[in-house]
């Protein structure tokens, strides 16, 4: 198992490359383990899809900020794999709760987190540009002296601002500010992706499978991406195909969709091999 500052050091690497790499999200550790299995080179949480697995819905209201570094804990004992976690908005407006959420976050073997600009508030819902600087500035202090890898999100768009110009304006901040990863979810089209990547000085990430148009990892890279996450759009999928086999079986009393379920030999070859030894 490489230690925390090796994973560090990996995730950091993965960054400066000449291509992106995509770093898919798990919601608990089965999917993070079947996610390693497949070559990945790192992994990162998504807060949706671990809302999904609690019958919770995707909001800023939904989990405390415990439960997320709980299950981001065990996603990192699930894999040797470097993980980042979506850590919202550092769950609270204060700067100094956002750095105690980067410690704490480091504390179980996180070696990345994001920090958002979104307040969660339907009337003001991004902060104003100061006080979302303060809040990655206080992030990236408090990430300086560890293993973590920051990444500050400008969510203008999943909250109804398609403004690039500011948002280009507060990922060139949050760079000022400390920040190692920028991060713009929603961003249009690949001319804008494009746009934001020059713009910058720092990787940028972007998410794919988000409604609108999808582009290819070569079609990212060209434009200047440097990492691709999916959100929740993995968790999405499973439930998806969960559904379509609850309907099968419903509307048509067939099982036809156990042709297309993972082998239960599959899935238990990698899993955890543990056994208790406290059974009665």
């Amino acid at each position: 198992m490489p230690d925390q500052r090796t994973k560090f050091e990996r995730l950091n690497a993965l960054h400066h490359r000449d291509t992106a790499f995509v770093i898919p999200n798990p919601w608990d550790a089965g999917s993070a383990r079947l996610l390693a299995s497949l070559g990945f080179e790192a992994l990162a949480t998504t807060s949706a899809g671990y809302a999904f697995s609690k019958g919770k819905r995707d909001s800023f209201s939904a989990l405390t900020r415990d439960e997320i570094i709980a299950n981001a804990a065990e996603i990192v004992a699930a894999t040797d794999l470097p993980v980042s976690a979506d850590l919202e908005d550092g769950f609270c407006a204060q700067p100094e709760i956002c750095a105690e959420t980067i410690r704490m976050a480091c504390e179980v073997g996180l070696v990345g987190g994001s920090i958002e600009d979104a307040t969660g508030a339907d009337d003001a819902p991004i902060y104003d540009l100061s006080q979302a600087v303060e809040r990655i500035q206080a992030a990236a202090e408090a990430a300086r002296d560890l293993p973590f890898l920051l990444t500050a999100r400008a969510e203008n768009y999943l909250w109804g601002r398609p403004d690039l110009s500011d948002t280009i304006k507060r990922l060139q901040a949050f760079s000022e500010a400390g920040a190692d990863v920028l991060y713009a979810p929603g961003l249009p089209d690949i001319e804008a992706i494009r746009t934001v990547c020059r713009a910058v000085d720092k990787p940028v990430n972007v998410v794919m499978g988000l409604k609108g148009r999808s582009y290819t990892v070569q079609e990212l890279s060209e434009a200047g991406v440097r990492r691709i996450s999916v959100g929740g759009s993995f968790a999405r999928a499973a439930l998806g195909a969960l559904m379509r086999a609850a309907q099968e079986v419903r509307d048509s009393g067939t099982f036809g969709y156990a042709q297309d379920a993972l082998p239960d030999a599959l899935v238990s070859q990698l899993m955890a091999q543990d056994k208790r030894t406290d059974r009665q």
